[in-house]
């Protein structure tokens, strides 16, 4: 059964946007992507912290990521969660677990921390 999430648009939407950590403006100005200098404008971060359509695409992940100060692979994770969903065998990664965590870091939902740390064992146990 494959699991999806609207996952890269929460991770961007608990630190970005009004009361949160930085503005959409603040955040545009730091979101940049090392390898290729792509920095997304503040429409663009408003379009995903309010949910509207916007295309995902490697340069994106890598800026937010670098915004965010989360490891690549996670934003990696909840662009994956979110576009194409995952499956019970792709769960046994570190990055999936990280972003559960990190999505539900704030709440006690403790079947979202029991999930994240089945899926954390599993990658464990197969490193």
């Amino acid at each position: 059964m494959l699991e999806q999430r609207d996952a890269l648009t929460e991770l961007v939407k608990s630190q970005v946007g009004e009361g949160k950590r930085w503005s959409t403006r603040e955040f545009a100005g730091q979101a940049e992507d090392p390898e290729t200098g792509y920095a997304p404008g503040k429409s663009l971060i408003a379009k995903i912290i309010n949910g509207d359509s916007y295309r995902i695409t490697p340069t994106l992940v890598s800026a937010l990521a670098a915004g965010l100060g989360l490891p690549r692979p996670v934003v990696g994770a909840a662009a994956h969660l979110q576009m194409i969903g995952y499956t019970a065998e792709e769960l046994t990664q570190g990055a999936p677990a990280t972003l559960i965590r990190t999505l539900d870091a704030g709440s006690d939902t403790s079947k979202a921390r029991a999930v994240a740390e089945r899926w954390q064992s599993e990658a464990q146990a197969e490193a």
